[in-house]
C-alpha cells in the first residue's frame, strides 16, 4: 500500500475523527466539571475545588473517548474484552493525561480568567495531551489486526 493510496488518507482520516472526537470529550469534561463545581459547591474551595473537580471530569471524558473512539477512529482495531481495552486506553493515555492536567492546573493558578471560564483550562490541557493521546491510542490501545 503507498502512502498517497491508502495510509496517509486513513492516517489522516484518523486523526480528523480523533480530533472530532476530542471535541465530544472536551464538552463531556466541561459538562462534568460544572456539575462537580457547581453541583457539589467544589467552586467555594477555591483552586483546590477546581483542581479536585477535573480529576473525575478528565475520567469521565477519557471513557468517553474510548467509547467513540474505539466506535469510530479505530473501528478496524483487533477485538478484545471492553474492559481491558479500556484500562489500556487509559494507562496509555495517562501521560497525555498528566500533560492535561499540568495545563490545565497552570491555567487555574494563573487566575482570575480561568476560574471565571474553566472551560477555557479545559481546552487548553486537552490541546496539551492531543498530540502523545493520538500516538498511545493508534499504536497502543487500538492495534489493527
Amino acid at each position: 500500500m503507498t502512502a498517497s493510496g491508502g495510509r496517509l488518507p486513513r492516517l489522516a482520516r484518523q486523526v480528523g475523527a480523533f480530533g472530532a472526537v476530542g471535541v465530544a470529550g472536551l464538552l463531556v469534561d466541561v459538562a462534568a466539571l460544572y456539575a462537580l463545581l457547581h453541583g457539589l459547591g467544589l467552586e467555594a474551595m477555591g483552586q483546590a475545588g477546581f483542581l479536585a473537580a477535573r480529576v473525575p471530569s478528565f475520567f469521565a471524558a477519557a471513557t468517553a473517548t474510548w467509547a467513540l473512539n474505539r466506535a469510530f477512529t479505530f473501528r478496524n482495531a483487533r477485538p478484545e474484552p471492553l474492559w481491558r481495552q479500556w484500562a489500556k486506553f487509559i494507562a496509555a493515555n495517562s501521560v497525555g493525561g498528566v500533560l492535561n492536567y499540568m495545563a490545565y492546573a497552570g491555567c487555574i493558578a494563573y487566575g482570575a480568567p480561568f476560574i471565571a471560564h474553566p472551560e477555557l483550562a479545559v481546552a487548553a490541557g486537552s490541546l496539551a495531551g492531543m498530540v502523545f493521546n493520538f500516538t498511545a491510542s493508534k499504536f497502543l490501545v487500538f492495534r489493527e489486526a
